[in-house]
C-alpha cells in the first residue's frame, strides 16, 4: 500500500447479538463505507475485518475489529503498523453518547470521555491526536446506565433515520479525505 493511504476504523462489538446496538453505529458506517467502495470485508491478521479499496480519491484501508469494543486497541495498533498508517491519517468511527442523535461530529485528539474504544485505542497506539467522526446516540433516558444505554438497539423511532445518519457519517469521512478535518467541520457542525 502506498504511503498515502488512511485508515478508517469504526468500533463495534462483534457478532449479530450485538448488530442493532447504538454502541456499533461505527460498525454501520463501515458497512455503508465498504459499499461505496465497493469492497467486501475480509478477515486480518491483525484480528479485524478489512476492506482494501478508495474513497473520495484516496486510498483507504476499512476494518472492524473484531475484538470487544474495550478491546479495539490490539487491532487498531496492528493494522496501523502492518499498513504504516500514521495517527493523522488514522479516522475512528464510534457512538458518541454526549451529542444528539443523528448529529456528527469530527474532531482531532482528546480524552476519551468514558469511551472504552477509544481507551483501548488511545492505550494502545501511546498516541491520542487520531481523527475522530463522533456518531451521537444521545444521552439515556432517565436514569439509566449508560453502559446499558449504548447496548441496547437504536428505538424504532431512531432507525427510521437511522439510514440517513449512517449516510451522513460516512459523507463526513468522505469529506475529511477529500477537503480535510476543519473544512468538513464547518459543513457537518452546521447540521
Amino acid at each position: 500500500m502506498d504511503t498515502d493511504a488512511w485508515l478508517v476504523v469504526g468500533l463495534g462489538n462483534p457478532g449479530p447479538a450485538y448488530a442493532g446496538n447504538r454502541h456499533n453505529a461505527g460498525f454501520m458506517v463501515l458497512d455503508a463505507l465498504a459499499a461505496r467502495a465497493g469492497g467486501r470485508f475480509k478477515a486480518h491478521r491483525s484480528r479485524a475485518e478489512v476492506v482494501e479499496g478508495r474513497l473520495a480519491g484516496h486510498r483507504v484501508v476499512l476494518a472492524k475489529p473484531r475484538t470487544y469494543m474495550n478491546e479495539s486497541g490490539g487491532p487498531v495498533a496492528g493494522l496501523r503498523g502492518f499498513y504504516k498508517v500514521p495517527a493523522e491519517r488514522t479516522i475512528v468511527v464510534h457512538d458518541e453518547l454526549d451529542i444528539p442523535y443523528g448529529a456528527i461530529r469530527l474532531k482531532q485528539g482528546g480524552g476519551d470521555n468514558g469511551h472504552n474504544g477509544l481507551r483501548s485505542i488511545t492505550r494502545s497506539l501511546g498516541d491520542k491526536n487520531y481523527l475522530r467522526v463522533r456518531f451521537g446516540v444521545g444521552r439515556p433516558p432517565g436514569r439509566m446506565d449508560p453502559a446499558a444505554f449504548v447496548l441496547r438497539d437504536f428505538s424504532p423511532a431512531e432507525r427510521k433515520e437511522l439510514e440517513l445518519f449512517v449516510d451522513q457519517a460516512g459523507d463526513a469521512v468522505e469529506d475529511v479525505l477529500s477537503t480535510g478535518l476543519a473544512a468538513a467541520q464547518n459543513v457537518h457542525h452546521a447540521r
